[in-house]
């Protein structure tokens, strides 16, 4: 037995009895695991935070010097900063209306579904008998409400140091990774050579070249989904407003806008802004909250079948049945932050291991008659 084939063994062994330690000690693990995410949070944020603005950044990047690439950088960052701020001119005021519109319509609701079962009450005695007991009144809710307010204020105040040192701790990490996305992007080159380095100097260089052309892949696949979903929710908000607008359907322009936002989450996204969309105009015209479902489900139809697929499924080369797949386990192990990691996730591993597949075939010389269905 050689040296090369020992150290084979050696380190396969290793492996079996560090997976075996982990097993038996997963407690442990994910607890190192928890603390190591959390020492490093700021900088896992601001490599998040480096990515997403280096998207938009190559389009309007000043290459050259330092200060070029930081108006760069300012310049991307103004424009994500403007186009949210937009967004929140629109949300806030009519959110605030509608619900304002709301808690003054709950009084008088409630007042008149009483008084139509009282008025009622020898077609529905049942109901009336029990209206007449419960003595269902707006002052009697207002004070339980209040007792109930009263008793959280209590828990708040006790838990407050807490949430305000979670909601500091948040700010001051975010601000960190803001400013390691600032040194990260500025010196984008420099670190990629770095990292080009130490991987030759590592790795046999096929191996390296294999992790390189892994890692443009993967660069690749992500700018491409996160270019695609928000360029598709842009197109689907756009939608909904000017046929909104056309149908003369409430708040069109606040609906659109929430769309569009939550469109940035794959598959489900959309629906999360027809729920919101749908209690915003029955509080105004419950007809048309109808015509609102219909039409949003024919826009969803068109999307999904016509502008999703031409303009998401190709950026990142994954069919639609795996999609699914992975926005499901996505969101089952992780909420939103599996849905918008998986996608692109599954699309790398996809390709990976399509590329694995055919070079397989190539190298038995299957021919593919054997594999590839022909047409009858």
């Amino acid at each position: 037995m050689n040296r090369e084939m020992k150290r084979h063994i050696l380190e396969i062994v290793a492996f079996a009895i560090l997976l075996y330690c982990a097993v038996m000690h997963l407690d442990l693990v994910w607890r190192f695991l928890c603390s190591f995410f959390r020492l490093f949070l700021p900088f896992i944020l601001g490599g998040a935070i480096a990515f997403i603005i280096n998207v938009p950044m190559r389009q309007i990047d000043l290459k050259g010097q330092k200060v070029k690439r930081i108006l760069s950088y300012a310049l991307t960052l103004l424009l994500v900063i403007g186009v949210l701020t937009l967004a929140m001119v629109v949300i806030i005021p009519e959110l605030t209306r509608t619900v304002k519109l709301l808690t003054d319509q709950i009084p008088a609701a409630v007042t008149a579904v009483q008084e139509w079962f009282l008025e009622n009450k020898d077609k529905l005695p049942s109901v009336a008998a029990f209206i007449e007991e419960t003595e269902l009144d707006i002052a009697s809710l207002s004070a339980k409400a209040t007792a109930f307010l009263q008793s959280a204020a209590t828990n708040i105040v006790t838990s407050g140091f807490h949430l305000i040192g979670s909601v500091v701790g948040g700010i001051v990490s975010f601000l960190i990774g803001i400013v390691f996305s600032v040194y990260v992007l500025i010196q984008k080159e420099k670190l990629s050579c770095q990292t080009r380095k130490i991987l030759y100097a590592l790795l046999p260089e096929k191996r390296a070249d294999r992790v390189i052309a892994i890692g443009k892949l993967t660069n690749q696949v992500f700018s491409g989904f996160l270019s695609g979903q928000c360029l598709e929710a842009f197109i689907l908000g756009a939608m909904f407003v000017i046929i909104l607008g056309i149908f003369r359907i409430p708040y069109a322009m606040l609906i659109g806008v929430v769309i569009a936002l939550t469109a940035l989450i794959p598959i489900v996204g959309a629906f999360i802004g027809c729920v919101v969309g749908m209690f915003l105009i029955v509080m105004v015209d419950p007809v048309k909250a109808v015509w609102f479902l219909v039409l949003f489900l024919v826009i969803q139809q068109i999307e999904g079948n016509l502008i999703y697929p031409r303009v998401v499924g190709g950026s990142i080369g994954l069919p639609s049945m795996w999609v699914l797949v992975a926005v499901s386990v996505g969101g089952s192990l992780f909420g939103i932050t599996g849905i918008l990691l998986f996608i692109p996730l599954c699309s790398v591993c996809y390709a990976l291991f399509r590329d694995f597949i055919h070079e397989r075939l190539r190298k038995r010389a299957v021919a593919k008659e054997k594999y590839e269905i022909q047409d009858s």
